[in-house]
């Protein structure tokens, strides 16, 4: 007799995967740690195999976790076409969203696709800048939802990823040898900046400001130019520039979050929508 696979289940599995943590995925779900770890260990007895090795360090799927993960992202991705094309509530109206330029050609951009092919009569506004400006701009009610690069650790927002901060330079370059150390940050508000100066004094690096007043663009042009170095996420480096590894003799940098903002009065239908996308569309990591 063939059995039943509970959706809901299986949709637990898929966040605690993605998010490699119980507590994460209960935060992501709206329901326990318990009701998590209750709803996981119900899906392991119903397919008679463990799906998860539990550590100090968080959840990593079994070899039968992984032969299941691909599998049930699939049939959740069906299940929600499904619904979206036999039901009639058809979302409409406007967002505006605010996210970081280095995240949105890059870890934001599968989502933004991804809302805008499911929600074709939704008005997308996006909004760019550092996070300090956008966390301000959520706050004023001028944004509707806000994707934020934050410290790792206590914030109000939900956690979609983390990832390193890296170095990043020229490819094949010299800046990094330079002293004092040519650093070029988009501007003075950049949310890197401050963990950016704490590494350079703890690491007695002498440095100076290269730019510090303009686009992503620009920063990346005098990377390019290998007339300084730069701080970026690692997800987010482009391709024709170089993650300067511990030979570069420069002082580490820490993790950064990938934090998802809603106004404090709740969100409004449509960016709730927007949201749920952008929790399906950024696969939870750790840097």
């Amino acid at each position: 007799m063939p059995h039943d696979l509970d959706l809901t289940l299986l949709r637990t599995f898929v966040v605690a995967a993605e998010r490699s943590s119980m507590t994460a995925a209960g935060n992501a779900l709206h329901v326990t740690q318990g009701a998590v770890s209750q709803q996981i260990a119900r899906l392991e007895s119903a397919l008679d195999c463990a799906l998860f090795i539990r550590s100090r360090r968080g959840l990593r799927l079994t070899p039968h976790g992984e032969r299941l993960i691909g599998r049930a992202r699939a049939m959740l991705s069906l299940n929600d076409e499904i619904w979206a094309d036999m039901t009639e509530n058809t979302v409409t109206g406007a967002v505006r969203l605010g996210a970081p330029n280095d995240l949105v050609g890059t870890i934001l951009a599968h989502a933004l696709k991804n809302f805008a092919e499911r929600c074709p009569d939704v008005e997308l506004t996006l909004l760019s800048g550092s996070s300090p400006e956008l966390a301000q701009a959520l706050a004023r009610g001028d944004l509707d939802v806000a994707v934020l690069e934050e410290p790792t650790g206590h914030t109000p927002g939900e956690c979609l990823m983390t990832d390193q901060l890296v170095w990043v330079g020229a490819r094949g370059g010299t800046a990094h040898r330079t002293r004092p150390l040519p650093v070029s940050m988009v501007s003075t508000t950049c949310a890197f900046r401050p963990a950016v100066l704490t590494a350079l004094r703890t690491g007695g690096t002498d440095w100076r400001t290269m730019f510090e007043n303009g686009t992503i663009e620009a920063t990346a042009a005098t990377v390019r130019m290998d007339m300084a170095v730069t701080p970026m996420l690692a997800s987010t480096v482009p391709q024709d520039l170089a993650v300067l590894d511990h030979h570069a003799a420069l002082p580490p940098l820490p993790s950064f979050a990938v934090n998802l903002h809603l106004p404090d009065t709740g969100p409004s239908p449509t960016a709730h929508e927007l949201a749920t996308r952008l929790r399906e569309a950024i696969p939870h990591r750790r840097g």
